[in-house]
């Protein structure tokens, strides 16, 4: 072989591989992305917010007199039986100290009412003098007139006198018995509280026991400790803990397109799995709330029945958080995830896998949740989408599946 023919064949073999080179250097590079191919199936919008538990019936029990609260027989948690197990005592209340003024002015009046007493047992001996001489002139009288030595009338004077003498001594009596009661009244001034301690500790009768007016849990105890109560004071909640609900504060936006009977589901409780709920009553009144951020807010509560059984959720009891999703819409239909949507100008858009590349195409969206969104149109069952398209990605780009790499 000649050197031109080499030097031909050398300089065709440079050409080639320069165009080679070429060739490589201008074909665009695929743009890894993540793809999901479009799925039939359920979909579900729910509202979701928080929640805590509570006994459907609490019977708050409150003081139905002022005395003094023995300490709490029972503590949170016991079990008590309607009628029968006693939840609280309460003793008359220990009277009050008295400084030297009230002192003096109740001994004044103590001293007075002895006086008045003395007047009275005086009043007595004179009214049983006075019917003692009146029966001597009435004996002496009827001694007259059975000699016929005095008229008739004189007679009747006479016993009409021992009747009134009679009467006086009734209402002599009588007044010592109101004065007598009037001096035990005040002497009751004087008692001090030891002396009033000593004489409850030696009555066994001297307090009023409240017995469980349900049978249930103790939920809360206002005060172990022995104190004093007036009426209407708090004492203990008792309730049921099997039977619970759920109360939740939702947004009142949120609330007017729940219904109730509808489904939810109760997620991180604490226990295994979900507990499944159903809407009882949405409350007709809202109330402002003040948010973590300190937003105004206005909320409605709405309260659920807890469906699953109790065996289900053992540990759940009074005031507990949980967490809630209720199904505000369920149905059948196309879904594509909502990190494949993006905005395209007033439409909402996806990029479709077409021979490798990535084709924009516009869609309409039905109901959605925090997943995914239902295909009213634009997209079929099994087509691909790229999902959180990146700034590389662009309609007509070449793409490739980033598993694959």
């Amino acid at each position: 072989m000649s050197w031109n023919t080499r030097k031909t064949m050398l300089a065709g073999a440079a050409v080639v591989v320069l165009a080679g080179f070429a060739y490589l250097a201008a074909k665009p590079e695929p743009v890894p992305v993540d793809i999901h191919t479009i799925t039939a199936g359920p979909i579900e919008v729910t509202v979701n917010a928080e929640g805590q538990t509570r006994v459907r019936d609490v019977y708050e029990m409150s003081a139905p007199v002022s005395g003094q609260l023995a300490r709490s027989p029972v503590t949170i948690g016991d079990t008590v039986i309607a009628g029968e197990t006693i939840v609280a005592r309460i003793a008359p209340g220990d009277p009050a100290f008295l400084d030297d003024r009230t002192r003096a002015q109740a001994e004044a009046a103590v001293a007075q009412a002895k006086a008045a007493v003395a007047v009275a047992q005086a009043q007595i001996a004179i009214s049983e003098a006075d019917l003692a001489h009146a029966q001597t002139i009435l004996n002496r009288l009827h001694d007259l007139h059975a000699r016929g030595t005095i008229p008739k009338a004189q007679l009747d004077d006479a016993e009409l006198g021992v009747d009134v003498a009679v009467a006086q001594l009734d209402s002599a009596h009588a007044a010592l018995e109101m004065r007598l009661a009037e001096l035990a009244a005040q002497q009751a001034t004087l008692i001090e509280p030891s002396a009033r301690a000593d004489a409850a500790a030696a009555s066994e009768a001297c307090c009023v026991e409240l017995a469980a007016p349900v049978s249930g849990t103790v939920l809360s105890v206002a005060s172990t400790s022995a104190r004093p109560v007036l009426p209407g004071a708090p004492i203990l909640s008792i309730g049921e803990t099997d039977d619970l609900e759920i109360v939740a504060e939702i947004l009142s936006t949120d609330a007017v397109r729940l219904v109730p009977g509808a489904a939810a589901y109760v997620e991180r409780w604490g226990g295994a799995g979900d507990l499944k709920a159903q809407v009882r009553v949405i409350e007709p009144a809202g109330f402002t709330k003040l948010s973590a951020l300190g937003i105004e807010e206005q909320r409605v509560r709405v309260i659920l029945d807890l469906v699953s059984d109790q065996a289900a959720r053992p540990s759940l009891g009074h005031g507990f958080r949980t967490f809630l999703r209720i199904v505000e819409w369920q149905g059948e239909g196309v879904r594509v995830p909502l990190s494949a949507l993006f905005r395209d100008g007033e439409s909402w858009a996806v990029f479709v896998i077409e021979d490798d590349h990535a084709v924009l195409r516009n869609v309409e969206i039905g109901h959605r949740n925090s997943d995914v969104a239902e295909v009213a149109s634009g997209l079929s069952e099994g087509e691909q989408v790229v999902t959180h398209p990146g700034d590389r990605v662009g309609d007509g780009v070449l793409v490739v599946d980033r598993t694959q790499l």
